[in-house]
């Protein structure tokens, strides 16, 4: 395909392989570029948790319309990628969390989100694995997990065959705005490409992607640290949380335990990421006091990626405040997982209709502007 796309995409997570085939299904011409593999970040390594609860308010539009294209991914994509809606548990360490977790039921139930809340008694007859030291818990039967290493490129793939230009192992050098949209060089290409309008998916590198059309946001990066054990005979069902943050549990359906706590060292600058000993050791630690039977069971392997974090713990998602025709979505700050099918799905829209039927009002880019603003005014 040569000439002016009708869309560009500078990164290949799950949130720009999603934009591309997406526009594609609207008709248009897009390009993807992919400084590696698609799917090789933060989109790849992470917990593989598909989950609407314990979501803030600003995501839960976002959470639900995605977890549509999560059901329908078989037909979408052509494979459901092991997602399996498994339920999503997050428990409860004390009084103060049960009055959360009511709290956070009664907003889904706004959202048509159905979760339902249980008692230390109930936990006790329905997930009788694990300790007895939790006051409660809010269960989402729609949840789920997934395996983060086949989506992204199961979406590529999808898009490549539909028609548009995946181009794996291209680094974009400069983008910038032109008079007709935008203008991209790459690492090792003479000709300059052209775009009428570009979307910045470029996970923990998207704010220096923003920054060349003069939009600076604090992004930082994290690397959360994550283990896998052997695999051991059906225990757990659901994946597992608990509120507060700290450790998460997934088993899959061939019986490895997944599990994260805590995070590791990344190198944004270098492409370089690794999990911690010490990390490992009280994420095992955390895992065994969650569900105690995992005591004995052996650990495999750590590992851990380079993900963008925004300093309120939200995504920049939406039009650019500055260039027209430009559309961030970055810093998914550990979560944007279950959020990616959607959010391309978005940028397709705003691209190339001009609007989404769904809100994304709280994270719009100006928000870190407004706080950084009342930061200093107090």
């Amino acid at each position: 395909m040569t000439g002016v796309f009708d869309m560009a995409i500078i990164g290949g997570g799950l949130a720009g392989c999603s934009a591309a085939l997406h526009a594609r299904l609207k008709g248009a011409s897009v390009l993807l570029l992919e400084r590696g593999r698609c799917g090789g970040q933060a989109s790849g390594v992470n917990y593989g948790g598909v989950r609407q609860q314990g979501r803030h308010p600003a995501e839960l539009a976002l959470a639900r319309r995605s977890r549509a294209i999560w059901g329908d991914l078989k037909n979408l994509i052509g494979t459901d990628c092991e997602f399996t809606a498994t339920g999503h548990l997050k428990l409860a360490r004390n009084d103060d969390d049960m009055a959360e977790l009511i709290a956070h039921h009664l907003l889904l139930r706004e959202q048509g989100i159905h979760t339902l809340v249980l008692d230390a008694d109930d936990l006790k007859i329905r997930f009788p694995y694990l300790s007895s030291r939790y006051a409660g818990g809010s269960f989402c039967a729609e949840d789920g997990q997934a395996n983060p290493r086949l989506v992204a490129p199961a979406f590529a793939r999808a898009a490549r065959k539909l028609g548009a230009d995946i181009r794996e192992n291209c680094r974009v050098i400069t983008a910038e705005p032109s008079s007709d949209g935008f203008l991209i060089r790459l690492d090792g290409d003479p000709k300059v490409v052209k775009a009428r309008r570009l979307a910045n998916t470029a996970g923990a590198w998207g704010s220096a992607i923003a920054a060349q059309f003069g939009d600076h946001v604090n992004e930082m990066v994290m690397a959360p640290n994550m283990c896998v054990t052997e695999p051991i005979a059906p225990l757990i069902g659901p994946n597992l949380g608990v509120c507060g943050g700290g450790i998460y549990i997934r088993q899959t359906a061939h019986g490895s335990v997944i599990f994260g706590a805590g995070l590791g060292i990344a190198d944004r600058e270098h492409l370089r990421a690794r999990p911690l000993a010490e990390v490992t050791m009280e994420a095992a630690a955390a895992a065994i006091t969650m569900v105690p039977q995992l005591r004995n069971v052996l650990l495999l392997r750590s590992w851990t990626g380079i993900e963008g974090r925004m300093p309120d713990g939200l995504p920049v998602v939406g039009p650019s405040p500055t260039v027209e025709g430009l559309f961030h979505a970055f810093g998914f700050s550990g979560h944007g997982f279950q959020l990616g099918p959607a959010v391309g799905a978005v940028l397709a829209e705003l691209c190339l209709d001009g609007h989404s039927p769904t809100s994304i009002s709280g994270l719009a880019m100006n928000r870190l502007d407004r706080a950084l603003a009342t930061v200093v005014q107090s």
